[in-house]
Parts: structure tokens; C-alpha cells; sequence
């Protein structure tokens, strides 16, 4: 029993770590953005920056991440390793990465930038939404999907789509943290399937057109 409650307790420590990092790279992707929009730099610099960063630099070399993460390196030797790493991205980037790398913090990388695109979905006004289907829907299917949630998520929702035969019901609509109740569902389950059948229907139509061209 008292082992027990050792392993939960260090569970829920380890849950509270994981907030605390979520809550910190929040803290760090709003300031970053902010930053960005107080100068002359854009949100769509920020993500080739970042993104640069991490597939140029981080992936192919990790010992320049651990060397930027590692406490036994003076701070002005990474600010110059930065600098020079980094000439041709933006100063806002760059003073980030030195912010990070003052603060012990370089760790974060990764968790702050799904933190800034999450920041940034919001301010554009999108809403994640993660559709669970029992069949893969195609392009057509998923934009006419897409344009029924509006309404419902209040926002232009980004849609993350997964597909799972043992939904019951055949759809399974996830915003945040919130799985929607079945009078909702079964609205979208019936949407879904009224998009399923035209969309059989329009292959239909168009077969029966090729067998009979001289019907057009």
C-alpha cells in the first residue's frame, strides 16, 4: 500500500512538472510572438526561422543544442555561437535563442514553438478540432466536414484528422479537451454521412457518364 501511494504521488509530481513546462512555454511563445509583432519582423519569418533552426541545425548537429543547453559554457560564448550560427535569421529570433540559452531553458525549444503555433491558431481565430473517423475520408469530404464545424467551434477550425474502425457511430469530434455529446454528434454523424452519399452519388454519375457519353 505505502508503495502504492509512493508511485502515485511521484506520478502526479511528474504531472505537475509537465504543466509547469506547458505553462512556462506559454509564458515564453507569448512573448516571443508579441515581440514579433512589435517589429518590423513577421509571424511567417518567425516560422522559417524556427523551422530552420531545428531541421538545419538542431537535427543534423544535437551537440550544439546540448553545448547551448549545458551550464559549464560561459554565456558569452554562446551568444557567440548563436550569432554566428544564426547570422540570417532575424534579431528577434536570435535574442530569443540568447534568452533561452541565459535562462537554462534551451531544453524548451520544441515545446515553445507548438506553444507559439498554438498562440497563433488563436489569434487567427482557428480551432483545433481532432475528427476521429471509422473510414479515411477524402480531400472533398473533409473540407465539406470542415465547413459544417464552423458554427459549432465558433472559429475556422484546423482540423487533425485520425481514423479509427472501432468508432462507434462512425465519428468522434475533439475540441480541446471537450469530446462532444451525442445530440451534437449525432448531428455531425448525419452530416457525415449526407457527405459520404453525395459524394458516392457524384462518382456514380460520373461513371454512368463515361459508359454513356452520348447522353450529355
Amino acid at each position: 500500500m505505502k508503495q502504492r501511494v509512493e508511485q502515485d504521488a511521484q506520478y502526479a509530481a511528474a504531472l505537475d512538472a509537465d504543466a509547469t513546462r506547458e505553462k512556462l512555454a506559454e509564458i515564453y511563445a507569448s512573448a516571443l510572438l508579441r515581440a514579433y509583432e512589435s517589429t518590423s519582423a513577421n509571424f511567417s519569418e518567425l516560422w522559417d526561422d524556427y523551422d530552420s533552426f531545428l531541421s538545419e541545425v538542431c537535427e543534423p548537429y544535437p551537440q550544439f543544442a546540448s553545448i547551448l543547453a549545458s551550464a559549464s559554457v560561459p554565456v558569452d560564448e554562446k551568444y557567440r555561437m548563436i550569432d554566428t550560427v544564426c547570422a540570417a535569421t532575424t534579431l528577434v529570433f536570435r535574442n530569443f535563442l540568447k534568452t533561452l540559452a541565459r535562462r537554462g531553458r534551451f531544453d524548451m525549444l520544441r515545446l515553445i514553438r507548438v506553444a507559439c503555433r498554438r498562440l497563433d491558431d488563436k489569434r487567427r481565430g482557428y480551432v483545433p478540432v481532432t475528427v476521429t473517423t471509422a473510414v479515411a475520408l477524402d480531400a472533398s469530404a473533409v473540407a465539406k466536414l470542415s465547413a459544417r464545424l464552423i458554427s459549432l467551434v465558433g472559429g475556422e477550425p484546423k482540423l487533425t484528422m485520425q481514423v479509427d474502425p472501432s468508432v462507434i457511430g462512425g465519428l468522434v469530434v475533439r475540441v480541446g479537451d471537450v469530446v462532444y455529446d451525442a445530440s451534437i454528434a449525432t448531428q455531425l454523424q448525419t452530416a457525415l454521412h449526407e457527405i459520404i452519399n453525395r459524394s458516392g452519388h457524384e462518382i456514380q454519375s460520373r461513371r454512368d457518364s463515361f459508359r454513356n457519353p452520348e447522353g450529355n
